[in-house]
């Protein structure tokens, strides 16, 4: 049996004392609007000053560069330009549309779903999604990294029935080698577990975080590990980095899925989710979810009705094969599973 003991020092061996690349190039990533505007060359008003105030702006460097300088329109760009379309109430919007607070069973534990858990271990992420979910979830009252995680293992110990721990957040991989293994020696003491599932954006986002010192960290994980990664458009596949990263996953013996969400003006036609499917299994990722956006407020220039959404992945189901259709589901507060959209 693999401790916590052992991992973190498979982790020690590879990792140095110093900052690694990829949490230097977290660091530098933009932060100013200003700035986002100048290194894209794009010129008008496009930008809400007001918005990133209250939800601030976060892009990589890396991810920067996959979009179309002087094009407001990018897919990448939409998905993080603060708008003032972000200021509007509109009703049936609102700060917890999944019914995270409901389901809150110990520090940043959510149990909602039978036989897994999913724990919310940062605040935490390597860019700011517009559209996010949990732009307004309370993470400095529900974080479990206050208390070393000692809660939500002790509530994962008690229920035997829970099989499978994901680990989403913010970003589970914006957390450092060492605080991931101390957590992941835990969870292989507890035969119950045979699954550990990460629900991350930075291989997308920031690939450099799948270095030689994570890598080693999953060998030493007893559990069958599942990534489910976040693209929403094959523009965001196209880096070599990103290949490179996703490529060493698999090599690893990760098995790769995508969600992703349907939004206005990114991947709202049947040419981008046709080429978003066929760009995921090309780098061996399976198209999984096709997300009805969650309606948090601030994100309601995204929707896409089920009134479009269905002939949308109609039009996909005609042109691809069926393992690569994603099921079209929407998050309703309450319910024991994602709910099909059909």
């Amino acid at each position: 049996m693999i401790t916590g003991i052992q991992i973190k020092n498979q982790v020690e061996n590879v990792v140095s004392a110093k900052v690694t690349v990829w949490q230097r190039e977290l660091a530098g990533a933009v932060r100013d609007p200003l700035l986002l505007m100048q290194a894209l060359n794009l010129v008008g008003e496009g930008v809400s000053v007001e918005v990133v105030r209250q939800f601030r702006l976060l892009v990589p460097h890396s991810y920067m560069a996959r979009m179309k300088p002087g094009d407001w329109n990018d897919p990448l760009l939409r998905q993080v330009l603060p708008l003032d379309d972000e200021l509007q109430v509109v009703e049936g919007f609102n700060h917890d549309p999944v019914g995270d607070q409901p389901s809150l069973v110990a520090d940043g534990v959510l149990h909602k779903y039978h036989g897994r858990v999913l724990l919310v271990t940062t605040g935490a992420c390597a860019v700011h999604c517009r559209y996010c979910f949990r732009r307004h979830f309370p993470y400095s009252e529900s974080n479990p990294v206050k208390g070393e995680w000692e809660g939500a293992l002790a509530y994962i110990r008690a229920n035997p029935d829970v099989r499978e721990v994901i680990l989403s957040g913010g970003d589970p991989l914006t957390l450092s080698d060492e605080r991931l293994a101390l957590f992941l020696g835990q969870l292989a003491a507890m035969p119950h577990i045979t699954r550990v599932r990460f629900h991350t954006r930075l291989p997308v986002v920031l690939p450099s975080r799948i270095d030689a010192g994570f890598l080693q960290l999953l060998a030493g994980i007893r559990q069958q590990v599942v990534m489910v990664i976040h693209a929403n458009h094959a523009q965001e596949l196209a880096a070599d980095d990103v290949q490179q990263a996703l490529a060493a996953l698999h090599s690893a013996g990760v098995t790769l899925l995508n969600q992703a969400v349907l939004l206005r003006g990114v991947n709202d036609s049947v040419q981008a989710q046709v080429d978003l499917s066929e760009g995921l299994f090309a780098q061996r990722v399976l198209p999984y979810y096709l997300h009805v956006l969650d309606r948090v407020a601030g994100a309601a220039h995204f929707e896409v009705p089920e009134s479009e959404a269905l002939p949308l992945l109609e039009g996909v189901r005609q042109r691809l094969p069926g393992f690569l259709v994603p099921k079209l589901v929407r998050e309703v507060a309450g319910e024991k599973a994602k709910t099909p959209v059909v």
